[in-house]
């Protein structure tokens, strides 16, 4: 006997990646797939992706099969659906599409009223592609704003559909702040009115992302420090009240990383593959970084970097303002990204102030990502909040030490630097100010120029094992207590 698993997300690798969600949608349920295919007897997790069939898929020249069509019901009538099948390393893909997914539109319309049809449709679409399989579904996940709609649909619509009438509802919380604001009408279109309950703000009884909330059997935010810090002001965006209520159905799971594609050792687009045992030679991809942006070649100046969304959240103008406070100390910085023009503006301000030690690179390039986690010395990741966060594994997994915000994942990932080294991997700063952030990166520095002291601190992040396999395990876990199953 099988439990059935429907996961539900906005994008996912390898067909979409916009941001996060695609990394974790895209390596998640297929770290189930693979787990659930070891299992020898008893029952095991039929887990199964399904994804909007967005343009910019079809556009990468993935061709699913045709399976065929099924109506959705909106208030106007009914809406065909199309349902098309994949898989990747054995996992089942579903696209669906249909007109509210609009061929030319982009995965995320700066317009929200047409994200609000597309997701909608979409949302209901995931619900009825299990009549339309004759699949009975144990556990519908959705992952964020985008997907919340399945799970306060759910509960209006699985006393009437047979292979939903027992199913646990599960949402993966990525992002709080994005609720799906302005989609009211794409809800009201497709005959879901707002919420009649109390526990909710009205402000937010017609929002996806907040009715998936109140409405789901169980809550996983994507760290366990972000579970516990959308419960206060600071990070609960006007929910605080209501989520304290959600208290008992809310956990934290850690994010995982993908250790094949992100290993030092066997990684293609660094100058030089190397290992905690073979430290010595990473040294050649710092020398490669200085020679290519033609910075003063010194092993002993600590070359730090910026690899990041160039976005008011990532706190990026923290550590611009913060290394004018450091401007007398020796070192040199690499900062890659893009996003918010003023920031963008800040990264070039502070290479024209500092045109002898700082370089920025103003584009996405995946290339140099690789390079700069492997050759610099410290990596800068001061987030105003970080739900969970891939980069500072990245960069701990490649001897790049972080110094980044006490936030969120960042908390759950870095063990801070204290009295004694033990098992410590990098820095952490409590306050979001330059001058905070620059206190942390000057005693950074300072233990920068002792090799012994430093070596065992990029050792130490070196062997933390960030793999998806624990994550997948505890959500299997998740799937057993909340359909009393045992695998």
């Amino acid at each position: 006997m099988t439990l059935n698993v429907l996961f539900l997300a906005a994008e996912a690798e390898p067909f979409i990646k916009i941001g996060g969600l695609g990394d974790v949608a895209g390596a998640l349920p297929e770290t189930i797939h693979k787990i659930s295919s070891k299992i020898q007897t008893g029952e095991i997790v039929d887990i199964r992706l399904v994804l909007p069939f967005h343009f910019a898929i079809k556009q990468k020249g993935f061709k699913p099969e045709l399976l065929g069509k099924f109506g959705v019901k909106s208030c106007q009538g009914v809406i065909e659906c199309k349902v098309y099948c994949s898989e990747n390393s054995g996992l089942p893909v579903y696209f669906l599409d249909g007109d509210p997914i609009d061929e030319k539109s982009p995965v995320y319309s700066r317009e929200p009223i047409l994200d609000g049809y597309k997701f909608v449709f979409f949302s209901l679409a995931a619900l009825g592609l299990a009549d339309f399989l004759n699949w009975r579904v144990d556990i519908l996940q959705a992952n964020d704003w985008h997907t919340a709609t399945a799970i306060y649909a759910l509960k209006k619509l699985s006393k009437n559909v047979s292979f939903l009438e027992k199913t646990k509802s599960i949402l993966t919380l990525h992002n709080l702040p994005y609720m799906g604001f302005g989609v009211q009408q794409a809800l009201s279109d497709y005959c879901l009115p707002p919420a009649k309950t109390e526990s909710l703000p009205e402000w937010a009884r017609h929002s996806p992302l907040p009715l998936g909330l109140r409405y789901a059997d169980q809550i996983i935010a994507v760290s366990p420090h972000y579970a516990k810090e959308i419960l206060t002001p600071e990070f609960g965006c006007g929910l605080v009240d209501f989520l304290k209520t959600r208290r008992k159905v809310l956990d934290g799971i850690l994010n995982g990383l993908d250790t094949e594609k992100w290993d030092p050792e066997t990684d293609p687009l660094i100058a030089q593959q190397f290992s905690k045992n073979t430290l010595s030679q990473r040294l050649v991809n710092k020398r490669f970084l200085q020679h290519q942006f033609k910075l003063e070649k010194r092993d002993d100046i600590p070359l730090l970097t910026i690899v990041s969304r160039m976005d008011p959240q990532k706190g990026i103008d923290i550590a611009l303002r913060g290394l004018n406070y450091l401007k007398d100390l020796s070192w040199q910085a690499i900062i890659l990204g893009t996003g918010t023009p003023s920031i963008e503006d800040m990264a070039k301000a502070l290479e024209n102030q500092y045109p002898d030690r700082v370089r920025s690179v103003i584009s996405f390039d995946n290339s140099l990502a690789h390079q700069l986690y492997a050759g610099a010395d410290i990596f800068l990741m001061p987030s105003r909040y970080e739900p969970c966060g891939l980069s500072q594994m990245i960069s701990m997994r490649y001897g790049c030490i972080p110094v980044a915000r006490a936030t969120g994942g960042l908390v759950d990932t870095i063990k801070h630097v204290s009295h004694k080294i033990n098992g410590s991997t990098g820095y952490l700063f409590e306050k979001p100010y330059p001058s905070v952030f620059a206190s942390t990166l000057q005693r950074a520095l300072s233990h920068f120029h002792k090799p012994d002291f430093w070596q065992q601190l990029q050792i130490n992040g070196m062997k933390i094992d960030f793999s998806w396999e624990k994550s997948a395990q505890d959500y299997i876990e998740v799937y057993k207590a909340l359909t009393g199953r045992k695998i």
